[in-house]
């Protein structure tokens, strides 16, 4: 039987999502502590693959097991992982459910803190310089004209593709903070930080609104702008298909 779990984490202590030879990731975590539950070899594989430092608000991962859950698993689980990790709810799937490739979108927001703020600096990118957040909305607009983004992508990343369907992109002002909200189908590795340093040029007035033509059309990560710092990101949501958990 194929089970999904949900679950959040705070990514500050961890290497990301996916497992590392000589690193702590949120993965090893979690398969440890179900393995050990369930005293049994337990695999879990993620939605995504969070990188170093980045938080998930919303996280789906699927593992299998052939005999049914123990009772209270999720409050057992909260109790033996770390204050960090927690988990919200598991549900049985359909078997060839898979967390990764069922996904339809995933959905980060990236937080850039607008004013000194001594609780959020572990989660947010501090930045108190004006910001014009219509005109990095009118980039928004534009980034949802296209569809290759290799110019905000990692180099020498190993994907068949740097095409993404992307759904929304917007900035919005919360109190002190500017939220970028993003959601595609799929993203390539440091995809919206590189987007988010783009934006942040284009907000300070340090690159012109239509040079994002160029920038996208060059597939050049050099042409693009800096990455943000990895506290401000989080996945926090993740959209699968209806009909993908099986109901009593």
């Amino acid at each position: 039987m194929r089970f999904f779990i949900e679950l959040s984490y705070n990514g500050k202590a961890y290497h990301g999502w996916q497992n590392q030879p000589d690193a702590i990731s949120v993965q090893e975590v979690l398969e440890k502590a179900l393995s050990t539950l369930l005293k049994l070899n337990i695999t879990v594989v993620g939605a995504g693959r969070t990188d170093t430092g980045v938080h998930a608000s919303q996280l789906f991962a699927h593992f299998d097991i052939e005999d049914t859950l123990p009772e209270n698993l999720i409050f057992k689980l909260n109790s033996f992982l770390p204050k960090d990790i927690a988990v919200h709810t598991i549900f049985r799937v359909k078997d060839d459910a898979h967390a990764r490739f069922n996904a339809l979108s995933r959905t980060y927001n990236y937080r850039v803190s607008t004013s000194k703020n001594v609780f959020n600096f572990d989660f947010a990118y501090a930045l108190q310089k004006p910001l014009d957040v219509d005109l990095m909305n009118k980039a928004c607009d534009i980034l949802l004209q296209y569809n290759n983004f290799q110019c905000f992508s990692k180099v020498n990343t190993d994907v068949k593709t740097y095409h993404c369907k992307l759904m929304l992109a917007q900035c919005m002002i919360d109190n002190d903070e500017l939220i970028f909200t993003i959601k595609a189908d799929r993203f390539l590795r440091n995809m919206v930080r590189a987007i988010v340093g783009t934006l942040i040029n284009i907000g300070l007035g340090k690159l012109e609104l239509e040079k994002l033509h160029d920038i996208i059309k060059s597939k050049d990560r050099s042409k693009a702008g800096f990455s943000v710092p990895a506290q401000g990101l989080y996945l926090v949501n993740v959209e699968y298909p209806k009909g993908i958990k099986i109901t009593d």
